[in-house]
């Protein structure tokens, strides 16, 4: 097989991001870095691409000109897919245009600003048929797929509770003045959206849980605070969760909390069994039955399910982490890419990756936590209903 060629809109000096998703896309050898567009200004952009070995007609100052330059070229030359790692406010209008050109889509987190935006381009996918996939990194460690399927088979009984939290604290101070550039769009509404932490890393935590227990959001209570003076977007929140079920779950996403670096953590409470899953230790998940002794689950074991062990790479006892959890969600698109090309059906179990539709479940999260913290009802019914506390 040929590898897949890919163009980035974003990603160039002084990004964070984009460089984690280009290692993590040559980390299997299966995919690679033909073009790009690699940041808003032109001389930045091309100055990026030289950086990265790009060759000139193919390293473009705006991301107008990848588009053109690509539909332009024959099958044989041109990229299977393009990866988005911008601010969030150019999300929309670059995913719109190459899905419309018929271009296969990976695009970063929260995948728009607007449910209508996150409609539009679902509008468009069902007609093109591309691929479109979200990166929500987390879901790609083997053992939050370990935690995934052991939910799905019953381990754990029913789901009564979740409890998520993500705690950073870089933000604890207003880094934005010092023009740090991700503290910068992160927190100016024109870029990031309507949230700050609840669209940064919150939607991270909602992701995970969706994806961990398969439970649907029935309403949301939220408690906004932005503690750093000056600053205009939300820097914690709290919420209250009831899901469709019954269950009930506590989601936390604060970016000033002092001494947290990137403290993403999960527990789920069934009935018959407990789960807890921590980002900043990933190779591990530890499993209380009700009936038994609590037991550490370590990636790269034997006895773990189909889902894990196909996202692991080396033995247990070699660590594994953010770039191959990366890793492991553009192999699914590759996988789905693969697949449409020759014509064939996408097997169980394989393409595991976040599409659009999560994507759009996120946003509408966002919206509803923003609806939730400045109404006086609070709980906000994700079907757009209210109630009071």
């Amino acid at each position: 097989m040929r590898k897949l060629r890919y163009a980035m809109v974003g990603g160039g000096r002084d990004a964070f991001i984009g460089a984690v998703h280009r290692k993590a896309m040559a980390l299997d050898g299966e995919i690679e870095f033909v073009a790009g567009a690699l940041s808003a200004t032109a001389d930045k952009a091309k100055a990026s691409g030289r950086d990265l070995n790009l060759a000139d007609g193919r390293n473009h100052g705006s991301w107008q000109e990848l588009l053109e330059d690509e539909v332009k070229r024959p099958d044989t030359e041109r990229v299977d897919f393009v990866s988005i790692v911008t601010p969030n406010h150019m999300h929309f209008p670059v995913a719109k245009a190459f899905a419309e050109a018929g271009i296969h889509v990976v695009c970063d987190k929260p995948l728009v600003h607007t449910s209508e935006q996150a409609a539009e381009l679902a509008a468009i996918v069902a007609r093109t048929g591309i691929v479109f996939g979200v990166t929500y990194c987390y879901t790609g460690y083997p053992m939050v797929r370990e935690a995934r399927d052991m939910v799905h088979r019953g381990a754990i009984g029913d789901v009564r509770k979740v409890i998520v939290e993500y705690n950073q604290g870089w933000l604890a101070t207003q880094l934005e003045a010092s023009q740090q550039k991700q503290a910068q769009w992160r927190t100016d509404p024109a870029r990031s959206g309507i949230a700050g932490a609840i669209g940064d890393i919150g939607s991270h935590a909602e992701n995970l849980v969706a994806t961990v227990t398969g439970l649907q959001l029935h309403s949301i209570c939220a408690d906004l605070t932005t503690f750093v003076p000056g600053r205009r977007l939300d820097d914690d929140g709290n919420l209250l969760l009831r899901f469709t079920n019954g269950a009930r779950g506590v989601l936390i996403a604060s970016q000033i909390e002092v001494g947290c670096e990137n403290d993403l953590r999960l527990r789920v409470f069934g009935s018959t069994g407990t789960l807890e899953w921590q980002q900043e230790e990933p190779n591990s998940l530890w499993h209380s039955p009700i009936d038994g002794p609590r037991r550490q689950l370590t990636r790269g074991s034997a006895w773990l399910g189909e889902s894990a062990r196909r996202a692991t790479r080396l033995p247990s006892g070699h660590p594994e982490a953010f770039i191959e959890a990366f890793a492991n969600l553009y192999l699914g698109v590759a996988q789905h890419i693969r697949a449409q090309q020759a014509g064939t059906l996408v097997l169980p179990g394989e393409a595991d990756y976040p599409k659009l539709a999560e994507g759009a479940r996120g946003v509408r999260f966002i919206e509803k936590t923003i609806e939730s913290a400045h109404s006086a009802y609070k709980w906000i019914s994700m079907n757009g209903q209210s109630e009071k506390t």
